[in-house]
């Protein structure tokens, strides 16, 4: 498995006004070649601009420039015949373009819009008969209007006669009620399965679910994609001593991703924040798991919603000596206060991914935006190739 070999001890500054991060070379080479454009102008990558006026530093898609981890080019429109068609929803717009640009394709045309009494009507604006359709749209907030219009757009897509309906679903909402921990409750995460599939999908492809067993609530396909790959990407760009570095987990059910991110990270210790949660959105820290003193503590979660796990977590860290504390997340839901928790200065940066959209009230100065929209293109093409998918993340 690929991993990210950090600077040796020896070679790295022990100033803690520094930057603990500098530009590392990390390429995976997974890429199969054979049906895509050589390495060329034609090629992109997704770059991390400077942050201005409290707006999170954004990855912009710059012609001639690939991401580190994704060393590929545009599929060959050739290659396509026309078989391959990406729609977007509403949700996330800015995403799907994003993909769309990476494949060298443009987005279907579509119309969606809401009659005066909220109910959702669309129509496709193009033949999809016989197509492979892929449609882009994360069932974030609002959860229940996004997941209603996917449904019905994939229902579209399905007596259009589409050949084959892919739900890219870059967050998946209701994936946090997998279970029931009380009696008389739901397991919400299935029924949203359930319905998905019963819309007329034929697979789905979600980022960064809540738990693994999600996948199993579904009867029909599922290509799990990672985004550590690109957040991975983006601290390759800073320099840090590996005996300074520690990857700290902020509940013991996060264990198992943390451990995995750590030994991509020159297989870096691990720490554990041990928490009670008393209610929904509610959670006291108690204790940690592991030593933080005098490191830079890099907190890795698959959300953050109400930051409430994750700032206590920072603050139990800080209380133990860590030096520096940067979290990490693939879906920054960001429901309030979160905003007002991680920006108090807990925290020296907070990265999330593009999954989804933030609104201009979301920004704040130690915020950083990465785009998974070169990997979820990458994911797209292998899906539509029949090759493989896992193979990205090894």
């Amino acid at each position: 498995m690929a991993s990210l070999m950090l600077p040796s001890p020896s070679s790295c500054s022990t100033s803690s006004s520094s930057s603990p991060f500098s530009r590392r070379s990390f390429s995976r080479g997974f890429i199969n070649s054979e049906a895509r454009i050589p390495a060329s102008a034609n090629n992109i990558r997704c770059e991390i601009s400077k942050s201005l006026n409290g707006k999170p530093c954004v990855p912009i898609i710059k012609d001639g420039m690939l991401s580190n981890f994704m060393e590929a080019g545009r599929m060959n429109h050739a290659v396509m015949n026309g078989k391959l068609k990406i729609f977007s929803g509403t949700a996330n717009s800015a995403l799907s373009q994003e993909i769309a640009s990476y494949m060298g394709l443009d987005l279907g045309m579509i119309q969606i819009k809401r009659f005066a009494d909220g109910e959702i009507y669309v129509q496709l604006q193009e033949s999809v008969r016989g197509c492979d359709v892929y449609l882009v749209q994360p069932t974030s907030p609002p959860a229940n209007e996004n997941l209603m219009e996917l449904l019905v757009t994939i229902d579209a897509c399905r007596r259009a006669s589409a050949k084959n309906i892919t739900a890219v679903i870059p967050y998946f909402g209701y994936a946090r009620a997998d279970r029931k921990t009380q009696g008389r409750e739901s397991i919400a995460a299935k029924l949203v399965a359930n319905l998905i599939t019963e819309a007329g999908a034929d697979r789905v492809l979600a980022c960064d679910l809540h738990s693994g067993q999600s996948m199993g609530y579904f009867d029909i396909p599922v290509d799990h994609v990672y985004c550590q790959p690109v957040i991975l990407d983006y601290l390759a760009s800073k320099s840090i001593c590996s005996n300074d570095l520690v990857v700290v987990s902020p509940d013991v059910g996060g264990v198992a991703r943390a451990r995995a991110f750590a030994k991509k990270l020159s297989d870096a210790p691990l720490a554990i924040v041990d928490k009670r949660r008393h209610g929904h959105n509610v959670a006291e820290v108690m204790n940690l798991i592991g030593d933080v003193k005098g490191k830079v503590a890099v907190m890795l979660d698959d959300m953050i919603d109400t930051a409430g796990t994750i700032s206590k977590g920072a603050a139990l860290l800080h209380e133990e000596g860590a030096r520096e504390v940067y979290a990490c997340c693939t879906h920054g839901v960001f429901s309030p206060p979160a905003i007002e928790r991680l920006s108090s200065g807990l925290f020296q940066e907070v990265i999330v991914t593009n999954t989804i959209p933030l609104k201009e009230q979301h920004y704040f100065p130690q915020l950083t935006v990465l785009s998974v929209a070169n990997l979820l293109g990458e994911t797209i093409w292998r899906v539509h190739d029949d090759t493989s998918v896992s193979s990205i993340f090894t």
